[in-house]
């Protein structure tokens, strides 16, 4: 036997001779017997169920539990902050910063230059009440052939700043911009009204001189109150509306001519 036939019987071993598979292939009957032993093995084995364990083979009905579900109850849900609807929510009105009590209020202080101001009101940084008295007074301007809606913006603006600057000065606890324009933005309510006279009449005569002289008075009066009663500056009420009858006499010039 040469080296590669030794090769080829090492690596290819098997229980059957050559003369057995030639023997086996010739024969039908020998082929029959062997299916048939096949058969007869397969029949003797047990089935794979046989070797797992009684104990480990349920039947549907022998879990009785039940599945977690997660539970929540009302108290956990007000320790974690949790609002159970829509109840206990702030309006949308507020959450904006929009009181129409406190805008009432600010309005009726301005229109009565003699009642007191509450300083904790007229402290808020509320300029819905402004933008509202630029928009009408831009309006009534527009009505009588004067559109002047960038120079009423304009001054505003410039007075605020102007403002702000000399009342830091002049007071110990300081004041923002906010507030110096919710102040000054509602105390124009007076020249809306003004305003409002010259789509009606002509104010270029001396009527028209008197009633302007009268609203700018009435304008830096309520301002100035508000800012005493505001900022505690008390006995500083004449050098606050100095100021005030200057920036309302721009406005005033804008409405007469």
């Amino acid at each position: 036997m040469s080296n590669f036939e030794q090769f080829q019987f090492d690596f290819y071993q098997s229980n059957y001779t050559i003369d057995d598979q030639e023997e086996g292939c010739n024969s039908y009957g020998s082929d029959k017997n062997l299916s048939e032993s096949r058969r007869s093995q397969t029949e003797k084995q047990p089935p794979a169920g046989g070797f797992v364990p009684s104990d480990m083979l349920l039947s549907p009905q022998s879990y009785t539990g039940q599945i977690l579900q997660p539970t929540c109850s009302s108290d956990t849900l007000s320790q974690l902050g949790y609002v159970d609807g829509f109840d206990e929510e702030p309006p949308l009105l507020e959450e904006l910063g929009i009181n129409f009590e406190h805008i009432w209020q600010k309005t009726l202080t301005v229109l009565n230059p003699m009642k007191p101001a509450d300083g904790s009101i007229m402290n808020e940084t509320d300029l819905t009440g402004p933008m509202v008295f630029c928009l009408a007074l831009g309006a009534t301007l527009l009505m009588a052939g004067k559109i002047h809606f960038g120079y009423v913006y304009g001054m505003s603006a410039i007075g605020c700043l102007a403002m702000h600057a000399l009342l830091n000065l002049m007071s110990t606890s300081g004041v923002s911009h906010g507030c110096v324009a919710s102040v000054l933005g509602y105390c124009l309510l007076p020249m809306v009204i003004l305003s409002s006279s010259a789509v009606v009449f002509s104010l270029q005569g001396i009527p028209g001189t008197v009633l302007a002289l009268f609203i700018i008075g009435w304008c830096s009066l309520s301002a100035s109150k508000i800012f005493t009663s505001a900022l505690a500056m008390e006995g500083q009420q004449l050098l606050i509306a100095y100021p005030c009858a200057l920036l309302y006499g721009l406005f005033a010039l804008l409405t007469v001519f």
